[in-house]
């Protein structure tokens, strides 16, 4: 595919003899479609050339020599060159692009050979998955395949929290409750509420703490009927978590969790010791941090037991060792940023600098009501994932028994909506903010959400359907798609490479989920203008392999934003 961006920093350079990669680095997108397809800011280049911006830019003008079928126009507007492509170029380099890659269209191979490992939902066990897990899984489900999509092999693990002194706590209230709780019936719900008991009783009741470190210290030592009831526990907090999954599509290639570094977590801290690196504090073994503006790390604690960082620690290296991989991507929420500020600066004292170079942390926001108050935390209570999922099934099968009842598939439409847009509206948001959690945003077919992009992707199937054909490129008359309209949709869908390129760079999947808004509106746009159906088959021919083109994007692109990782 031609690339324009290139195109126009060739013809810069041979004017004003700079670096063609630098000079295409400052090509713009103008805010507004009547500044050109492109614009140029002359001011970066007052200081090597010495003149004034607006000079540089006429200079530009009246000496670069231009392939008329390339760059149809230039204007000079202040210091800016403006910078108009041939329509008919465009519409020919996007369209027949389309039909020769199909669904993999704006894909490429720049992650050949490279391992991007992704760390992300990461529930407790023990509890059910609660709507806090949601972000997490869909924002990392979301990157895992854009990498794939850039030719990365994508490797997705879901780090479960199955270890720690909140098992001592769980355990301990086993023991001393059981009876109390209908296990028989509802043994994920009974552990839960002995769980939330334990933690109300303890804050009176210190001697339930110390009772909590005896069992996690039994379960760190291997004690057998202790470690037989944390695997159990362990066995039906997967099995409850993966009927979330299912809804979500969910998959990942691995499920160590914290538990799985435990025979690794002592040569952590002897390789800490022998480094030099660890010194006693109050009890506890940390290693010190100050110079770095940062709190000690604690390494293991006063009562003997590792903690969370010297496991995150274990499963760096173990990753290292595993993937050997080009990036490693940590899906977590803003409130453990000092955590890992904290475990990659005690990794790169240890001397993997650069593998922790190549290590990131990607936080997110809160899930909150339309009122800012984040969810669940009103009434005290736990809101759980799949709770909030079926509601959103059963709330779109009543919009579709209201407004369509005689719709075939009823369930099956109702989930891929209902989950849709669950999803949607999570990675439609700027992850570092806070996600607003309201249903009647969610579910409205009108605004910029789930559901209006799968209209839009319905009402595009339909129009092919009716012709019951999509044409052969060859018999596309590209000149027939002249109108502004479908000039704007041509030039989304030649910018989708940059955009995903532009996602992964970001690590930010609403890049990608602005760009099929801004897609779906712009086709909504030229269907409300004009008749693609029509009585002049040359007409209709194109406008047909534009919807096609569309409806394709649609399809591939919304399957990174809206359900899960599966390869």
């Amino acid at each position: 595919m031609i690339n324009f961006k290139q195109k126009i920093a060739k013809a810069i350079s041979d004017v004003t003899k700079l670096e063609e990669d630098e000079l295409e680095n400052y090509i713009e997108i103008p805010p507004n479609t009547d500044l050109g397809d492109y614009a140029f800011p002359c001011f970066k280049l007052a200081k090597d050339l010495r003149k004034a911006p607006p000079i540089i830019a006429n200079e530009i003008k009246e000496n670069i020599k231009t392939d008329e079928s390339i760059i149809e126009k230039i204007d000079v507007v202040g210091g800016y060159l403006n910078i108009f492509i041939n329509k008919e170029t465009l519409t020919k380099t996007v369209l027949e692009e389309v039909a020769n890659t199909k669904e993999k269209y704006g894909s490429s191979n720049i992650g050949k050979g490279k391992n991007v490992v992704i760390d992300y939902s990461a529930p407790n066990i023990a509890k059910p998955f609660h709507i806090g897990h949601l972000r997490s899984t869909v924002i990392g489900g979301s990157l895992y395949k854009i990498y794939n999509f850039l030719g990365y092999n994508s490797v997705g693990i879901n780090y479960l929290g199955d270890w720690g002194l909140q098992f001592g706590k769980v355990m301990a209230g086993i023991s001393l409750w059981k009876n109390e709780y209908d296990f028989k019936n509802d043994e994920m719900g009974s552990i839960l509420k002995i769980y939330i008991r334990f933690n109300q009783e303890e804050k009176d009741k210190p001697e339930l703490t110390n009772l909590a470190r005896e069992y996690f210290k039994k379960l760190e030592d291997g004690e057998k009927e202790t470690h037989k009831l944390w695997e159990h526990i362990r066995k039906i907090s997967l099995e409850n978590y993966e009927k979330t999954y299912k809804l979500l599509n969910s998959k990942f290639d691995s499920y160590n969790g914290e538990a799985y570094y435990n025979d690794k977590m002592m040569p952590i801290v002897d390789e800490l010791k022998d480094k030099g690196l660890l010194k006693e504090s109050q009890g506890a073994q940390v290693v010190d941090l100050e110079k770095y503006n940062m709190p000690p790390c604690i390494i293991v604690t006063s009562a003997g037991t590792t903690i969370y960082a010297t496991r995150d620690l274990a499963a760096l290296k173990d990753r290292i060792n595993k993937y050997n991989f080009d990036k490693l991507i940590y899906v977590v929420g803003n409130e453990q940023a000092l955590h890992f500020k904290q475990v990659f600066k005690v990794m790169e004292l240890m001397g993997y600098g650069e593998y922790v170079s190549r290590c990131t942390h990607v936080p997110f926001g809160l899930v909150v009501d339309k009122d800012g108050e984040k969810i669940g935390s009103r009434k005290g209570n736990s809101v759980f994932l799949e709770d909030i999922l079926n509601e959103a099934i059963d709330k779109v099968k009543d919009i579709i028994n209201e407004k369509n009842p005689s719709l075939e598939d009823k369930d099956e439409v109702a989930k891929k909506v209902g989950v849709g847009a669950i999803i949607f509206n999570d990675l439609s948001n700027s992850r570092i903010k806070d996600e607003i959690f309201d249903w009647d945003m969610l579910l409205n077919f009108q605004g910029e959400t789930g559901p209006y992009i799968q209209y839009i992707y319905v009402r595009t199937k339909s129009i092919i359907d009716k012709a019951g054909y999509i044409p052969n490129i060859e018999d596309v008359d590209f000149s027939k798609l002249a109108e502004a309209e479908a000039i704007n949709i041509l030039k989304l869908l030649y910018q989708f490479n940059e955009i995903i390129q532009n996602a992964a760079d970001k690590n930010e999947p609403s890049i990608l989920a602005r760009y099929l808004i801004d897609l779906s509106q712009s086709f909504s746009t030229f269907y409300n203008e004009y008749k693609i159906i029509t009585q002049k088959r040359e007409v209709q021919d194109a406008r047909l392999f534009l919807t096609y083109a569309v409806r394709n994007s649609i399809k591939n692109r919304s399957r990174v934003t809206r359900y899960g990782n599966a390869k």
